[in-house]
């Protein structure tokens, strides 16, 4: 994935006031206090069978991560985890290619946690990125389910709808510090902010639904069960203003 969005902001400076401050980008040290940029999200999916089937799935990650985290680089890291190379991104006239190293740890009573860590063998990129993230697992009927259920299994000609289907509910966070150059900071910290947050939601809402409707495929097709519609999975960005109410 290759995935550029510069200068995209509306309050953006032009081209013209940004030059002169681009061309130090390469002679200028970094800041030394790095801008910390935060989201958080929940979701689900459903698949089509029951816990213990999916359960078995997910926890041989091993067999599907890397090929559904594509077009995402990606490389195994010892037995439960992996790095990612999300893209290159960027704004104001500074691109960075972001790289975490994620575990995913075995379940505990059906909740699975995943989380970042430090990138082995790494030097310090100008980032850190702190990555966490839960899941968990519940049977529901059917009926339940999400609209176009029964159209999904009459149209691979499959009359039997299940009567206990698998939803895979889940939240993350993540909270990006960078160290910008210094030419960054002569922006208002304001406008930095408010793009860097807007980015960081943009990269999420891109990745997420692309990843989740191929590991739902995935395992469908393995399953040789109808993969579900748009319907079957849902994200969403949890507002400042909630988090506020909920603390």
């Amino acid at each position: 994935m290759q995935c550029q969005w510069l200068n995209n902001h509306p309050n953006q400076v032009s081209d013209t006031s940004l030059s002169h401050l681009k061309d130090k980008q390469v002679t200028q040290a970094l800041e030394a206090n790095p801008v910390h940029f935060k989201t958080q999200f929940v979701g689900y999916m459903e698949m089509y069978s029951d816990g213990d089937t999916v359960a078995n799935y997910l926890n041989a990650h091993q067999d599907w991560f890397c090929r559904c985290a594509a077009p995402m680089k990606t490389e195994a890291m010892g037995n439960n985890g992996y790095i990612l190379t999300v893209g290159r991104f960027g704004s104001f006239g500074y691109e960075v290619e972001p790289k975490l190293a994620v575990v995913l740890e075995p379940p505990v009573h059906g909740v699975y946690e995943m989380h970042s860590v430090p990138i082995p063998d790494e030097p310090y990129l100008g980032y850190e990125v702190d990555y966490q993230a839960s899941m968990n697992i519940k049977e529901i009927p059917s009926h339940l389910g999400g609209p176009g259920l029964a159209k999904a299994f009459k149209k691979q000609h499959q009359t039997a709808v299940p009567e206990i289907i698998t939803k895979v509910e889940w939240h993350l966070a993540m909270d990006v510090a960078v160290q910008f150059p210094k030419f960054i900071h002569k922006l208002p910290l304001s406008m930095i902010q408010k793009t860097g947050d807007r980015l960081l939601t943009q990269i999420v809402r891109q990745i997420s639904p692309r990843l989740t409707y191929k590991v739902q495929e995935d395992f469908h097709t393995r399953q040789d069960l109808p993969i579900p519609p748009k319907t079957s999975r849902h994200l969403e960005k949890i507002e400042e203003v909630a988090l506020e109410q909920a603390a």
